[in-house]
């Protein structure tokens, strides 16, 4: 029997030569070209980021469409996500496809699909490639790589230089090099080292070599995931900001010039700040339901819409499809702007809120301030619990029947379950539960005053759900 293949919140991701195999992708391939056939696209972009087999795993997608008479144009090196939804838009294609476990451990690779507005499928369009999904491919024999280049169905494309012209179009980075300061970038090993080293040549680089195990480490620019940047910065006084990437290089990892992680929350309003009252722009605000209340209270002072998404950039990329949307982002580091694609994007991110030093000679420290000046100052953390199955269950299980009442000496006083569970706690604190849709975890996150009440709240909900 097959193995049953699954999109969860940003594609498909499984175990390399376990679940993840040439065989399965030919299967997803195929599932991707009967799909375009079915609504008359007639060309895709493939790129791949550091992983082991992304070359390869590319070519035989290439290889399954090229059979079904598509166009494809194939990156010619490893590039970021944003890479290939920027090709899409610039190529005229219908559809963009990148192997990438995106944050995943490196033992993962995956495969997500762009749109031709460059950002994420729309969740329906997904599923309908899902459904499309054979037993086994149906295809006994491929065109050769050289068979398809000699039809024109196989081109190479530079999807690198076309993303980097359109950033030095559209920043200053002029004055980021001499008004920002020095950088200290992270690539965790990923696909947005060639980038950053073009964009940023006399920054400090970190894991900025073709190295797919990664040393082991998740490529997830979470704090604890990014000691070293953050030992970096600290040890050295000219340093006035880190930046890191995922490793598909879409998320984003901010330190400040003390190496302190800025996190997600913190940064979308850092954006929100600079775009709509140094830059006088307008749109509507949109943000999972995992993030910051502080977003909705900035919007509704600058007299700007917003919504509220499920978690998942897919929805808010849905959103900026078809309205005006100012800022766009999510709690796990996947942040949008106008002016750009509707795609998250961790260099293009990164950028923007260096301009933004650069243009107010501010740290990011003194944005920060400023950003407390209007919202007032909170804390956030998350901790990712490993926990059986059987545990799992029994915890949603309680959250959807409401069997928690408190956590430790946090009394609930409401809830709220648009996408998992966010317990209010009083005033701005909150727990949130949910299980991740691409991993065996249990997310768990807290808003609080201070970052010590944050980690004594997380610590009192283990204890109650775990207990």
């Amino acid at each position: 029997m097959a193995v049953p293949i699954k999109f969860g919140t940003d594609g498909w991701r499984a175990i390399i030569a376990d679940e993840y195999t040439v065989d399965n992708v030919m299967r997803v391939a195929e599932a991707t070209a009967l799909y375009m056939k079915k609504h008359k696209m007639k060309s895709a972009v493939i790129g791949y980021d550091c992983r082991f087999g992304g070359l390869l795993f590319t070519q035989v997608t290439a290889r399954v469409l090229g059979a079904y008479g598509i166009k494809c144009h194939v990156s010619t090196g490893f590039v970021s996500t944003p890479m290939v939804s920027y090709g899409v838009v610039k190529t005229k294609s219908s559809l963009g496809i990148v192997i990438t476990a995106s944050h995943n451990p490196p033992s993962y690779n995956g495969y997500k699909l762009k749109a031709a507005y460059g950002g994420p499928m729309i969740p329906s369009e997904v599923t309908e490639v899902e459904d499309l999904i054979p037993e086994v491919c149906s295809l006994t024999t491929l065109p050769s790589l050289g068979e398809l280049v000699r039809n024109k169905l196989l081109v190479d494309a530079d999807l690198e230089t076309m993303y980097l012209r359109h950033a030095r179009k559209s920043f200053d980075l002029k004055a980021i090099k001499q008004n920002a300061g020095k950088i200290a970038y992270d690539a965790m090993f990923g696909a947005g080292q060639r980038a950053v080293r073009s964009l940023l040549p006399k920054s400090v680089f970190l894991h900025c070599d073709w190295n797919p195990g990664m040393h082991g480490q998740a490529p997830e620019p979470i704090a604890r995931n990014l000691k070293v940047l953050s030992e970096t910065i600290r040890k050295n006084p000219k340093i006035t900001a880190g930046l890191a990437n995922d490793g598909d290089a879409d998320r984003i990892g901010l330190f400040d010039e003390d190496g302190n992680f800025v996190d997600s929350h913190h940064i979308l309003l850092i954006l929100l700040l600079y775009l709509h009252k140094y830059k006088q722009l307008n749109g509507k605000v949109v943000f999972t339901f995992s993030v910051t209340d502080k977003m909705k209270k900035m919007a509704e002072k600058f007299g700007l819409p917003y919504e509220i998404t499920k978690i998942g950039f897919k929805y808010i990329a849905e959103i900026m499809v078809n309205e005006d949307v100012l800022v766009g982002g999510e709690e796990s580091g996947g942040l949008a702007v106008k002016g750009h694609i509707p795609e998250r994007d961790g260099v293009w991110i990164g950028l923007m809120v260096f301009e933004f030093m650069a243009k107010t000679g501010k740290t990011i420290k003194g944005l920060v301030q400023e950003v407390y000046d209007i919202v007032g100052a909170f804390a956030f953390d998350r901790d990712d619990l490993h926990v059986t199955e059987a545990q799992k269950q029994a915890i949603v299980a309680a959250c959807k029947s409401g069997g928690y009442k408190a956590f430790g000496n946090y009394k609930v006083e409401a809830m709220e379950d648009l996408d998992g569970w966010k317990f209010r706690l009083g005033g701005d604190k909150w727990i949130m539960m949910r299980a991740s849709g691409t991993e065996p975890v249990l997310r768990v996150y807290a808003q609080a005053d201070s970052l010590e009440q944050a980690r004594d709240m997380l610590e009192a909900t283990k204890a109650t759900i775990l207990a």
